[in-house]
C-alpha cells in the first residue's frame, strides 16, 4: 500500500519488488539523511566507513543507462551537496562518489543510486588493484572507437 502511496505522492515510477523503492516508501526502515522531490539519500546498512551514504532517485530506474539526463543532473547536485555534508560530520579526509553499473562493475540492486563514501588515512579501501597499461597505440584505437559511438 505504502508503494502505491509513494507512487501517486511522488508522480514516479516504481518497482514494487526493489529494496530503494520499498525503502522510499517507508516499507523498510532506513536511517535517512536527505529527502527532495525527486531524490532520497539514507546510510547504507553495510558501509566501507561510517557515514557512507546512498543517494537515490525516487523514480526506478534500473541504471546509468536509463537514467534521464534531467534525474542525473539533479542527483549530482545531491550528491555534492551531501558530500560536504558528511565529509565535515564524520571528520572525513577525503570522500569517494562510486556508482556501480551491471552486475560485473559490482551492481547489486538494481535501481540507480550513488555511493558517497567517506575516506580516512590507513581505512584499507583500496581502488585501482590491477591497474594496466596501454599497449603501444591501444590508447588511440579505444578512444576512437569511443568517439565513433557518441
Amino acid at each position: 500500500m505504502l508503494c502505491i502511496l509513494a507512487r501517486a505522492r511522488y508522480n514516479v515510477p516504481m518497482n514494487t519488488d526493489c529494496l530503494f523503492c520499498k525503502i522510499i516508501a517507508g516499507e523498510i526502515p532506513s536511517a535517512k539523511v536527505y529527502e527532495d522531490e525527486h531524490s532520497f539519500a539514507f546510510l547504507d546498512l553495510h558501509p566501507v566507513n561510517i557515514g557512507h551514504t546512498l543517494v537515490v532517485p525516487k523514480a526506478h530506474h534500473v541504471n546509468l543507462y536509463e537514467t534521464p539526463d534531467e534525474t542525473l543532473s539533479h542527483i549530482a547536485v545531491v550528491v555534492k551537496k551531501l558530500s560536504i555534508a558528511i565529509k565535515t560530520a564524520v571528520n572525513a579526509q577525503g570522500i569517494n562518489i562510486e556508482m556501480n553499473n551491471d552486475p560485473v562493475a559490482g551492481q547489486v540492486i538494481f535501481h540507480t543510486h550513488i555511493h558517497i563514501i567517506p575516506r580516512f588515512s590507513g581505512d584499507g579501501f583500496e581502488h585501482w588493484q590491477g591497474a594496466r597499461d596501454y599497449a603501444e597505440g591501444e590508447a588511440e584505437t579505444v578512444a576512437a572507437k569511443i568517439k565513433m559511438r557518441l
